[in-house]
């Protein structure tokens, strides 16, 4: 299930870094770790018929890309001299590790909200960073929310999921991407509040490339497909069991203004192709991918017919899935319930 966008005027997107601010935004990122590498796995390739080349942010010390943003949020905070006591934040895992992980590294406490019934070895992936965990709401919206009051009642400063300093860092993945593998004809993004993709897109411009962006977005979590189409915000309802990472309600306006001149298409996956990609990147590289971190592999292969003889990058941007969960979507037989329950 697919669109292609319409094509409209450039804005100056004065938000996107440019090249000189990514590759600042690198040198923050690497006093914590090194550059995450990318692999032509061969049976991947083979399976979509093409070259398939494959980002591992799994890879990083917290499993995900969303670090890289955690760590340039703060420096800039820190830069600034507004580095706060306490810093407060919604999440569905992987923002909250992020924040945890550069909460520590500066010395400020931090507080992340989920929802009730969130993934349970992403919470205690965030205990053992040292934050402050609260189970409040039925959604990413919900918890969003409150975070938001608790952070006024408290005076703390609230981390949103998507902003410019998050941005810096998180584009450096795909600048990175880009600079090992220049032939690259089209990238698949997972969309979740759009910080991935909006990253890819500034890592294209700064590096003037010309390949296709294409956004994959949850056939159950609809909100920026139908934002996009729309050109506007539109809400949506969740009802994904697997890719969490994918799960918001409301599209970021903010987000939806860079994405929408610049995506050159929208891919629906659902939680069964998401599920069948999991097991096809275990079978392929032995690497283990979430939900959203399969997602990108999942829509390339919906459009496999489309893609021959094109350089194609799928990013595996996250592998903190649920023991539990992982083994259900492993397991032979029926793979329709995809719950913890």
């Amino acid at each position: 299930m697919s669109a292609v966008l319409r094509e409209q005027a450039l804005p100056s997107l004065m938000g996107l870094p440019d090249l000189q601010a990514i590759e600042h935004a690198a040198r923050v990122v690497y006093r914590e770790f090194q550059a995450t590498p990318q692999y032509r796995w061969g049976l991947s390739s083979q399976r979509l018929g093409t070259d398939c080349w494959i980002k591992h942010e799994n890879h990083t010390p917290v499993g995900a890309f969303k670090i890289r943003g955690g760590l340039t949020y703060f420096d800039a905070l820190k830069q600034a001299g507004e580095l706060p006591a306490e810093v407060i934040s919604a999440t569905r895992g992987n923002h909250g590790q992020s924040m945890g992980w550069a909460a520590r590294v500066h010395g400020v406490a931090c507080t992340i909200v989920v929802p009730r019934g969130n993934s349970l070895e992403k919470n205690a992936a965030m205990r053992a960073l040292g934050v402050t965990l609260i189970e409040h709401g039925e959604d990413f919206q919900e918890s969003r929310e409150f975070a938001m009051r608790l952070a006024t009642e408290r005076g703390a400063h609230m981390v949103p999921s998507f902003h410019a300093d998050l941005l810096s860092g998180v584009s450096t993945y795909w600048w990175e991407f880009m600079l090992a593998v220049p032939q690259l004809d089209v990238v698949y993004v997972p969309i979740g509040q759009g910080s991935g993709a909006c990253s890819a897109i500034a890592a294209k411009r700064a590096l003037k490339r010309d390949l296709r962006i294409v956004g994959v977005v949850s056939a159950h979590a609809t909100t920026y497909a139908d934002s996009l189409a729309a050109g506007r915000v539109v809400e949506a309802p969740v009802s994904t069991e697997l890719a969490d990472g994918m799960a918001c309600r409301i599209a970021d306006q903010k987000a939806l203004d860079i994405l929408l001149p610049h995506l050159d298409q929208v891919v629906k996956v659902t939680d069964a192709e998401v599920a069948q990609a999991m097991r096809d990147l275990y079978s392929d590289t032995h690497n283990v991918a979430e939900g959203a971190g399969a997602a990108s592999f999942a829509a390339a292969m919906q459009e496999r017919k489309q893609l021959k003889g094109q350089v194609v990058g799928v990013t595996l941007c996250g592998g903190n899935v649920d023991s539990v969960v992982f083994a259900k979507v492993l397991a032979p037989g029926d793979q329709a319930d995809l719950s913890q329950s």
